[in-house]
């Protein structure tokens, strides 16, 4: 026999034993365990998972799972850089996102409270006068007069224009003005009462109080009257106590009062209840004949 005869036949064998142990090896993993020097080389995974301490397996199955990924906090992030780079139109458009698209994300509270103060900043701000005008009294004018002609309220003819109590009008006097054409939305399981423009979410409070929620379905009705309470007795938006009064909302229907309170919680009034400066802000920024929306 030649020598290169010699290395071909053993070159063949090494080839046939290589495929038979290929071919072993496959039947053991997809058809049935072999045993032996097999069992070491690629051992039965049940019998892996088996011998695994009950606290090992946990936590090889936790290891296992993706973790949950929350969009409206991966929003948030992004917005807060936004804010700390002083960038508030996008940063304000990442946390209306959150609002509107995640509304059950652990990040839309603190959105609603960010884009709230937001909000109410440019609302209130004469510097900011967008939804504002400045309006040129005329003879004949009064306080009522103007308020219903712009859909206003006095509370805010007062406070754009920096009055403590009403002044007199004289022809050519300036005062700024505003449209109140906001909507309250009030949530009894969630305790919250919140303010919209349309579909423009602008900002939310939290209730302290509700009477008999369960008999408040849901419904939509208006705001019938605005009143001011001090000690018990009725205070006109003419008079110099008006500003520190206690503001009531009574409501169409069902008959209800909105109104703020800080005591104690034995003597909790009838109602809807906020908190004082809370309220405050309710009422600065409704109107009579405003809708309010139970959801």
């Amino acid at each position: 026999m030649s020598f290169w005869l010699f290395i071909k036949l053993c070159a063949a064998l090494l080839v046939l034993a290589v495929m038979g142990l290929t071919g072993m090896l496959a039947y053991h993993v997809t058809v049935k365990p072999l045993g032996g020097i097999f069992e070491k080389i690629i051992p039965n995974p049940s019998d892996i998972v088996r011998d695994l301490p009950d606290a090992d397996f946990a936590r090889l199955l936790e290891s296992a799972e993706l973790p949950d990924i929350d969009p409206g906090e991966k929003a948030f992030q992004k917005a807060h850089e936004l804010l700390a780079l002083g960038n508030l139109p996008e940063a304000r458009e990442k946390l209306t996102t959150i609002v509107n698209l995640y509304p059950s994300s652990s990040s839309a509270p603190i959105s609603r409270r960010i884009i709230g103060d937001m909000n109410l900043d440019e609302i209130l701000a004469t510097s900011h006068m967008e939804g504002k005008k400045n309006y040129v009294v005329k003879r004949g004018n009064t306080y009522f007069g103007i308020s219903n002609e712009f859909q206003t309220s006095i509370d805010l003819i007062m406070y754009l224009n920096g009055m403590m109590e009403l002044k007199s009008l004289q022809p050519g006097d300036e005062l700024i003005v505003m449209s109140l054409n906001f909507r309250i939305l009030i949530e009894p399981q969630r305790k919250a009462l919140s303010l919209w423009e349309g579909g423009r979410f602008i900002r939310e409070y939290p209730v302290i109080h509700i009477s008999s929620p369960a008999s408040l379905t849901k419904q939509t009705t208006t705001i019938s009257l605005k009143l001011a309470d001090m000690d018990g007795k009725k205070v006109l938006p003419t008079s110099k106590h008006y500003r520190g009064a206690n503001k009531i909302i009574q409501l169409t229907k069902p008959k209800i009062q909105i109104i703020g309170y800080d005591g104690p919680h034995a003597e909790m009034p009838h109602g809807i209840v906020l908190a004082p400066a809370d309220m405050e802000e309710i009422n600065l920024l409704t109107r009579s004949g405003n809708e309010v929306e139970f959801r």
